[in-house]
Protein backbone atom coordinates (compact mmCIF):
# COMPACT_ATOMS: atom_id res chain seq x y z
CA UNK A 1 0.00 0.00 0.00
CA UNK A 2 1.56 3.10 -1.29
CA UNK A 3 -0.10 5.58 0.40
CA UNK A 4 -0.99 7.28 4.13
CA UNK A 5 -4.11 5.29 4.92
CA UNK A 6 -5.29 8.17 6.67
CA UNK A 7 -8.85 7.75 8.42
CA UNK A 8 -10.29 10.17 6.45
CA UNK A 9 -9.62 12.68 3.79
CA UNK A 10 -8.88 15.93 5.19
CA UNK A 11 -11.29 18.69 3.40
CA UNK A 12 -14.35 16.11 4.21
CA UNK A 13 -13.15 16.31 7.91
CA UNK A 14 -13.13 20.02 7.82
CA UNK A 15 -16.28 20.29 6.13
CA UNK A 16 -18.01 18.51 8.72
CA UNK A 17 -16.37 20.70 11.24
CA UNK A 18 -18.04 23.53 9.16
CA UNK A 19 -21.69 21.77 8.76
CA UNK A 20 -21.82 20.66 12.77
CA UNK A 21 -20.50 23.66 13.81
CA UNK A 22 -23.11 26.02 11.75
CA UNK A 23 -26.10 23.08 12.94
CA UNK A 24 -24.96 23.96 16.68
CA UNK A 25 -24.96 27.59 15.96
CA UNK A 26 -28.46 27.63 14.54
CA UNK A 27 -29.91 25.92 17.64
CA UNK A 28 -28.22 27.66 20.25
CA UNK A 29 -26.45 30.66 18.98
CA UNK A 30 -22.68 31.27 21.51
CA UNK A 31 -21.93 34.53 19.84
CA UNK A 32 -18.93 35.92 21.48
CA UNK A 33 -17.43 38.91 18.93
CA UNK A 34 -18.48 42.38 20.78
CA UNK A 35 -19.99 44.41 18.79
CA UNK A 36 -17.53 47.12 17.82
CA UNK A 37 -15.79 44.58 16.08
CA UNK A 38 -16.12 44.22 12.35
CA UNK A 39 -16.11 40.79 13.18
CA UNK A 40 -17.29 39.98 9.34
CA UNK A 41 -14.13 41.61 7.85
CA UNK A 42 -11.82 40.34 10.54
CA UNK A 43 -13.02 36.59 9.97
CA UNK A 44 -13.49 37.45 6.27
CA UNK A 45 -9.46 38.35 6.60
CA UNK A 46 -8.65 35.44 8.78
CA UNK A 47 -10.70 33.06 6.47
CA UNK A 48 -8.51 34.79 3.38
CA UNK A 49 -5.37 34.00 5.01
CA UNK A 50 -5.98 30.47 5.65
CA UNK A 51 -7.88 29.66 1.48
CA UNK A 52 -4.34 31.79 0.12
CA UNK A 53 -1.75 29.32 2.72
CA UNK A 54 -3.92 26.54 1.64
CA UNK A 55 -3.60 27.25 -2.33
CA UNK A 56 -0.01 28.06 -1.83
CA UNK A 57 0.67 24.59 -0.28
CA UNK A 58 -1.46 22.74 -3.00
CA UNK A 59 -0.08 24.81 -5.86
CA UNK A 60 3.76 24.28 -4.69
CA UNK A 61 2.76 20.38 -4.06
CA UNK A 62 1.23 19.95 -7.60
CA UNK A 63 4.45 21.52 -8.68
CA UNK A 64 6.91 19.18 -7.39
CA UNK A 65 5.22 16.33 -9.42
CA UNK A 66 3.60 14.65 -6.14
CA UNK A 67 0.04 14.19 -5.36
CA UNK A 68 -2.07 16.26 -2.42
CA UNK A 69 -4.44 12.96 -2.15
CA UNK A 70 -3.94 11.36 0.97
CA UNK A 71 -5.06 8.33 -0.60
CA UNK A 72 -2.09 8.54 -3.61
CA UNK A 73 1.32 7.99 -3.21
CA UNK A 74 3.52 10.67 -2.65
CA UNK A 75 6.74 11.04 -4.95
CA UNK A 76 8.82 13.21 -3.22
CA UNK A 77 9.47 15.44 -0.49
CA UNK A 78 8.56 18.90 -0.41
CA UNK A 79 10.78 21.56 1.28
CA UNK A 80 10.31 24.66 -0.39
CA UNK A 81 7.34 27.29 -0.43
CA UNK A 82 5.08 26.85 2.33
CA UNK A 83 6.49 23.36 3.11
CA UNK A 84 9.67 25.84 4.82
CA UNK A 85 7.81 26.70 7.65
CA UNK A 86 5.23 23.78 8.22
CA UNK A 87 4.98 20.40 7.74
CA UNK A 88 1.28 21.03 7.01
CA UNK A 89 0.70 24.26 5.57
CA UNK A 90 -2.82 22.90 4.15
CA UNK A 91 -3.71 21.55 7.77
CA UNK A 92 -2.51 25.30 8.87
CA UNK A 93 -5.06 27.05 5.79
CA UNK A 94 -7.72 24.75 7.42
CA UNK A 95 -7.44 25.27 10.68
CA UNK A 96 -7.17 29.66 10.23
CA UNK A 97 -10.36 28.76 7.84
CA UNK A 98 -12.79 27.68 10.56
CA UNK A 99 -11.21 30.60 13.35
CA UNK A 100 -12.21 32.86 10.22
CA UNK A 101 -15.69 31.49 10.08
CA UNK A 102 -15.98 31.60 13.53
CA UNK A 103 -15.48 35.19 13.98
CA UNK A 104 -16.74 35.93 10.71
CA UNK A 105 -20.60 34.37 11.66
CA UNK A 106 -19.47 35.50 15.41
CA UNK A 107 -20.40 31.56 16.74
CA UNK A 108 -18.01 29.68 19.29
CA UNK A 109 -19.43 26.73 17.96
CA UNK A 110 -16.81 26.99 15.12
CA UNK A 111 -13.99 26.97 17.87
CA UNK A 112 -15.24 24.14 19.80
CA UNK A 113 -15.30 21.92 16.34
CA UNK A 114 -11.38 22.93 16.13
CA UNK A 115 -11.20 20.51 19.14
CA UNK A 116 -12.27 17.45 17.58
CA UNK A 117 -10.95 18.62 14.53
CA UNK A 118 -7.78 18.67 15.36
CA UNK A 119 -7.49 14.88 16.91
CA UNK A 120 -8.83 13.80 13.90
CA UNK A 121 -6.17 16.07 11.48
CA UNK A 122 -3.58 15.27 14.28
CA UNK A 123 -3.97 11.58 15.04
CA UNK A 124 -5.90 10.10 11.69
CA UNK A 125 -3.99 11.89 9.08
CA UNK A 126 -0.55 13.68 9.97
CA UNK A 127 0.02 10.65 12.35
CA UNK A 128 0.10 8.47 9.84
CA UNK A 129 0.99 10.73 7.21
CA UNK A 130 4.28 10.94 9.14
CA UNK A 131 4.55 6.90 9.35
CA UNK A 132 4.04 6.61 5.80
CA UNK A 133 6.46 9.08 4.84
CA UNK A 134 9.45 7.98 6.91
CA UNK A 135 8.78 4.57 5.76
CA UNK A 136 8.81 5.57 1.65
CA UNK A 137 11.72 7.90 2.46
CA UNK A 138 13.50 6.91 5.34
CA UNK A 139 16.46 9.34 6.49
CA UNK A 140 15.27 12.44 3.60
CA UNK A 141 12.43 12.46 5.50
CA UNK A 142 13.98 12.48 9.01
CA UNK A 143 15.91 15.10 7.85
CA UNK A 144 13.02 17.21 6.54
CA UNK A 145 11.47 16.59 9.81
CA UNK A 146 14.22 17.53 11.91
CA UNK A 147 14.32 20.86 10.50
CA UNK A 148 10.62 21.82 9.81
CA UNK A 149 7.88 22.13 12.73
CA UNK A 150 4.95 20.01 12.44
CA UNK A 151 2.66 23.33 12.66
CA UNK A 152 4.41 27.07 13.23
Amino acid sequence: MDHANTIVHPPIAWALAVVVSLGADWLYPLPFVPSSVPGLWLGAAVFAAGFVTAIWAITTIRRAGTRVETNKPTTTIVADGPYRLTRNPIYVGMFLGQIGLAVAVNSLWFFAALVPFYLVIRYGVVAREETYLERKFGNAYLGYRSKVRRWL
